[in-house]
């Protein structure tokens, strides 16, 4: 797909459905693992057929997490020498299951895995946030994902500070000490607040920085800009809203429009640094309920991104302000209240004619969990997504949450799906 309209630009956990489906990013893994790539019994061969056809450009992803030591470093504190030998051995796997990119968590916190001029060492390496651990873990996974000839996305987390509320618990250098008023506490987190244009200014500085130090194939946010709504909490904006909500006709636009343009600038300022590096966002799955909105989606899930997280997402796609999207479709085929092949079929129809490539978020971390549901107990659920997949053109390729499932396997999901369709080599969409 082209990229001219965003060159034109001058510019936890997942919350519940009402129905209590629990949020991915928190989810546990774990288990062993079950089978080898090649395992298992083939099934759905004609859409395997069809994924051979079009495997010149598909992605085939796997989100590695570091928020809370999730999938690495599988602990804080390690030597330079052990966490560097976990990272490569997960871009093995990656390549072990003929995956071509790993979206790799660098910026979990408002902190850094690399050496940053602008915030903090993350915690997340040696226990302790603004310590050096020795090396450079985004310099080093660049450099080993292009000699694996795997792709390599920095996922940054644009406005989360920390997970919990004390601000002395941060590095005595941390930005969000040096500047109290860019912080709102909700929920039990810090976050810093989209309505501050220097907080927009600052993050978006932050980023881009590891876009000058490195050649990241591309920059990518998760689902969490304004945070999931919390019961009975308040976000505190009253101040920036009030200082710059003027001419808007609700908070809510004013929030939205927030959001929009953190997603334009970060867009133009990657355009400036390094052109050939994309810039995809991954969005929970449902934009709006129909019962909402006519233009949204046959589902009835509690939250919905743009009245709840302020992130117009179907814009982002229309209006091409971005190269890629991978809604999280973190539920089984014909699960009620969201089910994967009614939001498919939905995003498909959004993305048809733009210039945002679709990529469907999966859910292998559910793969086994007694909690998840029967339809998650069976290997074949994952595989049977992919087989869908392939009656919407429309539909470039899966990412996988996450990078310790993947390694896992625990029922052998992903085996079965590189059985059925990863049979041969493919590599990532450009």
């Amino acid at each position: 797909m082209g990229r001219l309209s965003r060159r034109a630009f001058a510019v936890a956990a997942l919350a519940a459905l009402a129905t209590g489906d629990g949020a991915a990013a928190a989810a546990p893994g774990g288990g062993t693992r079950t089978g080898a790539p090649d395992g298992g019994t083939r099934t759905g061969a004609p859409g395997a057929v069809a994924g051979r056809r079009r495997a010149a450009t598909r992605m085939r992803g796997v989100w590695l997490a570091t928020v809370a030591n999730r999938d690495w470093p599988s602990r804080p504190g390690l030597s330079a020498a052990e966490q560097r030998a976990e990272l490569l051995a997960h871009l093995d796997t990656a390549v072990d299951r003929r995956l071509n990119t790993v979206i790799f968590q660098v910026r979990p916190t408002a902190d850094a895995l690399w050496p940053s001029p602008y915030e903090p060492w993350s915690q997340y390496l040696t226990g302790t946030q603004g310590k050096d651990p020795g090396w450079d873990p985004l310099g080093t996974a660049v450099a080993e994902a292009h000699a694996r000839g795997l792709r390599l996305h920095a996922w940054f987390n644009p406005y989360r500070v920390a997970t919990h509320t004390d601000p002395s618990r941060l590095a005595p250098s941390h930005p969000a000490r040096r500047h109290p008023d860019w912080v709102v506490a909700y929920g039990g987190k810090l976050y810093y607040n989209p309505g501050l244009p220097e907080v927009r200014a600052f993050v978006e500085e932050a980023m881009l920085d590891a876009v000058r130090r490195y050649p990241v194939d591309a920059v990518h946010f998760d689902d969490y800009f304004y945070p999931y709504p919390v019961a009975g909490r308040s976000f505190d904006d009253d101040a920036a809203y009030a200082r710059h909500g003027g001419g808007f006709p609700s908070r809510a636009a004013w929030r939205r429009d927030n959001i929009d343009r953190l997603v334009r600038e970060t867009a133009a300022g990657i355009g400036k640094i390094r052109p050939t590096t994309r810039f995809g966002i991954s969005p929970f799955g449902v934009w709006r309920n129909a019962a909402t909105d006519a233009r949204g989606s046959d589902t009835r899930a509690g939250v919905q991104t743009y009245d709840d997280l302020y992130a117009d997402t179907r814009t982002w796609v229309r209006e091409g302000w971005i190269d890629y999207v991978v809604p999280q479709l973190y539920w089984n085929i014909g699960y009620a209240p969201a089910d994967y092949a009614t939001l498919l079929a939905w995003w498909a129809e959004v993305a048809r004619g733009s210039r945002t490539q679709l990529y469907a978020g999966e859910a292998l971390y559910k793969a086994g969990d007694p909690a998840q549901g029967a339809a998650w107990q069976d290997p074949a659920e994952l595989s049977r997504h992919l087989t869908l997949a392939e009656d919407y053109p429309q539909v470039r390729g899966h990412v996988f949450f996450a990078a310790r499932d993947v390694a896992a396997d625990r029922i052998g999901a992903m085996a079965r799906v590189v059985a059925d369709h990863y049979r041969q080599p493919a590599p990532a969409p450009r």
